[in-house]
């Protein structure tokens, strides 16, 4: 058979098994005995038993757990109503007023949960029924956190770009380094979009609350207090040099107990159900990477990225056409498989290509976190969209619908980071030389 029809029939196959429901850790390994037992010598029950072992002991994996767990922790706390009351005062004269809180709420729970989906959910049991309250306009409040909910996946720590350094020999703290500047001009370019909306809609904007002095405003800042010395606390450990993003985790796990224990929010039920929380994500996620390294190792045996890569080579596309092709696929392919599918699913094909291309793995890694986080909010199978309908009782074309000028923010986002790599490679560069 030809390698197009053996990449046909395992596409075909892969979503034959994905669509009769059975788990994604399950189906690529499924997808993989098959291509190993159709088109390869070597026994497919050998090569599964030592990839998938080698894939659960890896030690830079370790880091993962501990960051679910982390934000397991702080989801059960009263950190995300504390966030508001210490950012809501500082937000009143911005055009668009509390709706920044949906992106500086996301920007900064972000630095303390790798999950997007965490992020988005936290935020928004806290602005939404206070946006609403208010009388701020549905869509925009929720297009705005569904947008800003992705930040949970590019500011560092990300669970994503643990996955992405595992699977493509990366290192994890160049990778957060390098996710720093990206979330910030993101993060902007959300709220610029919001003062815009409002200065074209004044009338949809509710009118400021009674000007508060200098003196109270700082007082109500007191709240963020907790959460800015937990994101000192991991990041810091990590960009100082003291310790690695596996040790950073562990700092983050004992800072989110103490923080829950200072609120009082910390009994055993807390306890056990953030553990309990945090170890079934955990075990979902360690599923897929075991299935996604089978099905890298026999694709490697068929030899299909290596034709792959023959053919994206042959086809003479500029770097910059090559990362269009890219951005395209991935996007489609988030219609079907969350982002850490995506990412460890393609990596072994993918990498060789962009190498080949002359394209830096540590900016790849960064542009794939943005072009998964797009794929977040695309339906049908946008994991942000979910969280949202789930919170909301709205249907999902809606959702995403009103969510679509933030997909487009994060397009340009892409654009100004291809335009200007440094915006990724300056920071890490700058710490590590």
């Amino acid at each position: 058979m030809s390698d197009l029809s053996i990449t046909a029939l395992l596409i075909v196959a892969l979503f034959l098994i994905l669509g009769s429901g059975v788990w994604i850790g399950l189906t690529l390994s499924g997808v993989a005995w098959i291509g190993m037992q159709l088109f390869s010598a070597r026994p497919a029950g050998d090569a599964m038993a030592v990839t998938v072992w080698g894939s659960a002991s890896s030690w830079t994996l370790t880091a993962l757990p501990l960051f679910v767990w982390m934000g397991e922790i702080l989801f059960r706390t009263r950190l995300s109503q504390d966030m508001f009351r210490g950012l809501a005062p500082w937000m009143q004269w911005l055009p668009g007023r509390l709706l920044h809180t949906n992106v500086i709420g996301c920007a900064i729970f972000a630095a303390v949960s790798g999950s997007s989906a965490a992020t988005c959910a936290t935020i928004g049991k806290m602005t939404l029924p206070e946006l609403a309250r208010r009388g701020y306009p549905e869509d925009i409040t929720i297009g705005s956190l569904a947008g800003a909910g992705t930040l949970g996946l590019l500011i560092p720590p990300s669970i994503i770009m643990i996955v992405y350094g595992v699977t493509a020999d990366v290192s994890i703290a160049q990778l957060f380094m390098a996710g720093v500047f990206p979330g910030l001009l993101l993060a902007a370019l959300f709220s610029g979009y919001l003062m815009l909306w409002a200065l074209l809609h004044p009338r949809r904007v509710p009118a400021a609350d009674p000007p508060q002095s200098l003196k109270h405003k700082l007082h109500e800042s007191r709240h963020l207090i907790p959460v800015v010395l937990l994101i000192a606390g991991v990041l810091g450990s990590i960009y100082g040099g003291v310790a690695t993003a596996t040790e950073a985790a562990a700092v983050g796990v004992v800072g989110a107990l103490a923080l829950s224990a200072a609120q009082g929010s910390l009994d055993w039920r807390t306890f056990r159900d953030s553990l309990m929380g945090g170890t079934r994500l955990y075990c979902m996620i360690a599923l897929i990477l075991a299935g996604a390294s089978f099905l890298t190792l026999a694709m490697g045996y068929i030899g299909l990225p290596r034709h792959l890569a023959e053919w994206i080579g042959s086809l003479g596309l500029s770097p910059l056409g090559l990362i269009v092709i890219l951005a395209a696929f991935y996007i489609v392919l988030g219609c079907f498989l969350d982002g850490i599918s995506m990412v460890v699913l393609t990596m072994g094909v993918i990498l060789p290509t962009v190498q080949k291309a002359g394209i830096d793995p540590l900016w790849f890694g960064i542009f794939v976190v943005l072009v998964v986080e797009m794929a977040q909010i695309t339906p049908p199978i946008g994991f942000n969209l979910f969280v949202l309908q789930g919170m909301t009782r709205r249907e999902i074309g809606w959702i995403a619908r009103v969510t679509l000028p933030f997909f487009l923010l994060m397009a340009a986002a892409v654009l100004l980071v291809w335009t200007f790599p440094q915006i990724v490679t300056w920071l890490p560069h700058r710490m590590s030389g």
